[in-house]
């Protein structure tokens, strides 16, 4: 009877957990986009670079002091950042996962100009997903190479 009752709590409660997984993997996924696009959004209104920066499964965003110049955009926000409010009101922006949805693989930062352009001339795959998921397809966000265009 023991036997019986564990099977049935396997069959039921093995696949929510993993659901659960995959939940918390698309609003990450949908969460890094909206950062992504409030960042490149920013970049343009205030002409100067703004700074996504990833950790394994977080990001922060940072706004360079002054405007670009030249082609030393990519150290402008590793000298000196100034803060600015997110989209949730929070200062600096910051997002960070829940449970164990992860970028995969790691990136490591990306910039968009005072035109709202990536400073990466190839563009960015991005990728989120949990380290539990075994079905269904990754979340992929790209960004644009020649336009900074944020999109699934």
């Amino acid at each position: 009877m023991v036997i019986v009752i564990l099977g049935v709590l396997a069959v039921f409660v093995a696949p929510r957990l993993v659901d659960k997984q995959d939940l918390y993997a698309k609003g990450f996924h949908d969460e890094t986009l909206a950062y992504l696009r409030y960042a490149q959004k920013t970049a343009i209104a205030q002409r100067r670079t703004v700074c996504v920066i990833f950790a394994t499964n977080s990001l922060t965003l940072k706004a360079a002091l002054n405007a670009p110049t030249g082609a030393a955009v990519s150290s402008d926000c590793a000298t000196a950042a100034a803060s600015f409010v997110g989209p949730k009101g929070e200062s600096p922006p910051f997002l960070s996962a829940k449970g164990s949805v992860v970028y995969s693989p790691n990136p490591t930062a990306l910039n968009f100009n005072g035109l709202g352009q990536p400073t990466t001339s190839a563009g960015v795959v991005l990728t989120t997903r949990s380290t539990l998921q075994v079905q269904g397809a990754p979340n992929t966000i790209t960004v644009e190479a020649a336009t900074g265009y944020v999109h699934d």
